[in-house]
């Protein structure tokens, strides 16, 4: 038998070479390497997401030395290179203003450099997706590896969660219910190591989507990130990326339908994010899969939120690792027919194999499908007149007595006169109210601000209420809780329904039948329409933003940049030289 010829990769066009541009490449890239290392072995690249202005990824550096130790170990030559970092606590106006500028960094990247294989570190909110959604519109082998949780917080002998105790005990500095002086306090209890947030929150519904797409190994989405366990998970997904690459298992091979579907239904299970809903709707659309803002509803509609973690419950991640992770509750939607079970994951096993001897160690914590935290979980997707294209609620975090409602609007035209009105004593609001934000979407914030929890009236919390009804274009934190419909589309700034809201209009909410109806005649509103203006858009003169505005899709459509749907590849055929 002939000798099997090897097989050559991507990289080949950089290092193979016996010309000057060969050379040059090999000499410049080479440093400190060995004679012969570029002899045919996968080149492999470590897309790090560290930032000491991201401090959920800050221990990223660590994570991607524990890489490249597997990557050497299975006769890869591993090359670390930074990408735009995005932490969500801190960028303005919003991080998401730039998911897919970031996106785009990873996506050109990738594409230009002599890459046969990418490790993904994600960890912030907008990390994970943008990182995804670079690799997915290059579609060369990725994996990713999911930074992990921060542990539990602690204050007063009682654990607290990273963002939804934030928005509980401000909103009982309002109530006068806490003094300022603990609320202080608080701070330095809550972050108690590096990691992302220790709740379901944005962050950790991400890193379980990537598992439960099947881009991540095994149970890696809850580890903590200080846990050692973390490292050496690492380690093997270095082992991982180079066997990707020998068998040319491309990103795009995981990334089907039925891996969709599977996200969707496993983001019901564990009470995750609004978030993810334009995210995956997202990455959807670079890869080219069919995935609607309708298809949450249809597939998540039944699933019951079986994990009892903040902000929809109890426990935080740390507590849902040791309960048994994700694979225990992928295990439990696999038995009750709630799952695509042959879908091929990273590891080469399809998510079934992987999930189906999982161990639930805390029924508690991962309750049994016959006692869940809430019998329907997933996303609600809304539509009426006040919301043609859609809009969302988690069903998981709002309040029971709220999902059938009918109040009376009282309507902020941007965050600015919200901040303005929201504290003032004469505002006229009461319980029943139903709270209007607008100018929050992607285009008039710009960028689809998070509006935190939303807050409520200081004087309606001062009766002992918690909860209202407030809807908005905007995103809500995956950290925060309450009845908020959110992502209404087409947002204010586009010219939607929302724009023509005016105190005192009537709306009707309506949970289970989907229904988001602003009770006002269709006469009234052509009136109000044809009155309406275009609010001052105030345009930056250029840049980033600029092109975002002109070029940004609206939320039902995931908020991508409309000229980046679609895969380009990753072949360039022109040299540097």
């Amino acid at each position: 038998m002939p000798e099997e010829k090897k097989r050559k990769y991507r990289s080949s066009a950089w290092f193979a070479k016996p010309d000057k541009d060969g050379f040059i490449h090999r000499s410049w890239v080479g440093r400190g390497l060995p004679e012969g290392i570029f002899d045919g072995r996968p080149i492999i690249g470590i897309c790090n997401t560290w930032s000491e202005l991201t401090p959920c990824n800050g221990h990223f550096r660590q994570l991607a030395e524990h890489v490249k130790r597997g990557v050497w170990e299975a006769g890869g030559v591993p090359f670390e290179f930074p990408v735009m970092s995005l932490g969500e606590t801190s960028v303005r106006p919003t991080a998401m203003l730039f998911r897919n500028l970031a996106s785009m960094d990873v996506e050109e990247s990738i594409r230009a450099n002599p890459l046969d294989g990418v490790v993904l570190l994600c960890g912030c909110d907008k990390t994970t997706p943008s990182l995804i959604m670079g690799a997915a519109s290059c579609d060369l082998p990725a994996l990713v590896v999911p930074g992990g949780p921060m542990l539990n917080g602690k204050f007063r002998g009682a654990d607290i969660g990273s963002g939804t105790d934030v928005w509980r005990f401000s909103e009982e500095v309002k109530a006068g219910a806490m003094s300022l002086k603990e609320f202080m306090q608080a701070e330095s209890c809550m972050s108690r190591s590096t990691g992302t947030c220790n709740v379901m929150g944005t962050a950790s519904t991400m890193a379980s989507m990537a598992e439960a797409l099947g881009l991540t190994l095994p149970d890696n989405a809850a580890i903590p990130a200080v846990d050692s366990r973390r490292y050496a998970q690492a380690h093997l997904a270095g082992r991982r990326i180079v066997s990707l690459v020998q068998d040319d298992i491309r990103i795009s091979q995981i990334l089907t339908r039925a891996a969709f579907e599977n996200a969707i239904r496993v983001n019901g299970a564990v009470g995750g994010s609004t978030n993810a809903v334009l995210h995956l709707l997202a990455i959807a659309g670079r890869v080219g899969v069919p995935v609607t803002l309708q298809d949450w509803d249809d597939l998540g509609r039944t699933v019951p939120t079986l994990v009892d973690l903040m902000p929809s419950g109890r426990f935080l991640m740390e507590d849902f690792y040791y309960a048994g992770g994700l694979p225990a509750v992928i295990r439990t939607l696999g038995e009750h027919g709630m799952l695509n079970r042959e879908t091929m994951t990273v590891n080469g096993q399809t998510i079934w194999e992987n999930c189906r001897n999982a161990p639930n160690f805390n029924h508690e914590v991962i309750r049994p499908i016959d006692r869940p935290l809430a019998a329907h979980g997933g996303i609600a997707v809304l539509r009426g007149n006040l919301a043609p294209q859609g809009a969302v609620l988690k069903p998981s975090a709002a309040s029971r007595d709220l999902m059938r409602h009918r109040g009376r609007a009282v309507v902020f035209e941007s965050i600015e006169h919200y901040n303005a009105r929201i504290s003032d004593p004469t505002l006229d609001v009461d319980k029943d109210c139903v709270l209007v934000l607008k100018g929050c979407g992607p285009k008039g914030y710009p960028g689809m601000a998070e509006v935190g929890n939303m807050g409520l009236p200081p004087k309606v919390l001062q009766t002992g209420v918690t909860d209202m009804v407030r809807i908005s274009d905007a995103r809500m934190s995956g950290t925060a809780y309450g009845t908020a419909v959110l992502h209404v589309a087409p947002e204010a700034a586009a010219g939607g329904p929302l724009a023509l809201v005016r105190d005192g209009d009537m709306i009707e909410l309506d949970v289970e039948k989907r229904r988001l109806h602003l009770d006002v005649s269709d006469e009234e509103l052509a009136k109000r329409r044809a009155e309406w203006r275009a609010p001052d858009a105030k345009l930056p003169p250029g840049g980033y933003a600029r092109l975002y505005i002109e070029h940004v899709q609206q939320a039902d459509l995931g908020a991508d940049l409309d000229f980046l749907v679609g895969c380009r590849g990753h072949d360039v055929t022109r040299e540097s030289h």
